[in-house]
């Protein structure tokens, strides 16, 4: 009768959309690297330069032309290794995102080259266009949101290395209350080593935090 949501990056926005349309179904929603942020476009690509890889990949074809330079596996190996990093991947104006990684760098020390070769694998068979169309194509959908308020036991956990702490305001967002305005049954965990990755790079812990949050909402 009630599900329990457990939600990462852009999977934040279906999760709470779900729990804003549908509160008596949910018991509680938990995400990971992002909080919950209000139904309305973002306005990131504003304070950021032109190469913010969100404005760069929301472009139709530009990923696209960026991703078809490389195989399926190379294209996550770079993902990881950016994404891992305590900075906004923002590429010069002579450059593509993919370019922000050397060849030579090597994988983040919690991910395997087997992780690589099966999630490589997944992609070719997939590609790269539903995951680029569906978070950064749709920002300027309206969602038809009365109440932006989120009415559900809330867990967001976030690794203190995560480049998402570098978005414009997103620092003082999260600690300094402002989210607890949209989603006041909300605690917050930080992870002091943790990256945007944490449940990957820290699972055990991840789980048990989980544990832990399930066993009080259920």
């Amino acid at each position: 009768s009630q599900v329990f949501i457990v939600a990462k990056d852009f999977g934040v926005w279906p999760a709470f959309l779900f729990a804003l349309k549908h509160p008596e179904r949910v018991s509680a929603v938990v995400t990971l690297g992002i909080p919950y942020l209000p139904p309305t476009p973002p306005q990131y690509h504003k304070f950021l330069p032109e190469g913010f890889y969100i404005t760069r990949w929301k472009e139709p074809g530009r990923a696209e032309a960026d991703f078809g330079r490389f195989d399926a596996k190379t294209v996550v190996r770079n993902v990881y290794i950016l994404f891992s990093r305590s900075e906004i991947p923002i590429a010069a104006e002579s450059q593509e995102v993919m370019d922000l990684v050397d060849a030579s760098t090597p994988l983040p020390p919690w991910f395997t080259e087997e992780d690589l070769a099966t999630y490589g694998a997944l992609y070719e068979k997939s590609g790269f266009q539903t995951p680029l169309q569906m978070p950064y194509r749709i920002f300027n959908e309206d969602l038809n949101i009365k109440d932006p308020i989120v009415k559900v036991p809330a867990l967001l956990i976030m690794g203190d290395k995560d480049y998402v702490f570098k978005f414009p305001g997103m620092e003082d967002y999260i600690d300094g209350g402002k989210v607890n305005e949209y989603v006041p049954d909300l605690e917050i965990i930080h992870l002091p080593e943790g990256t945007h990755f944490v449940q990957e790079q820290l699972p055990d812990q991840v789980n048990q935090l989980l544990l832990t949050f399930l066993n009080k909402h259920v």
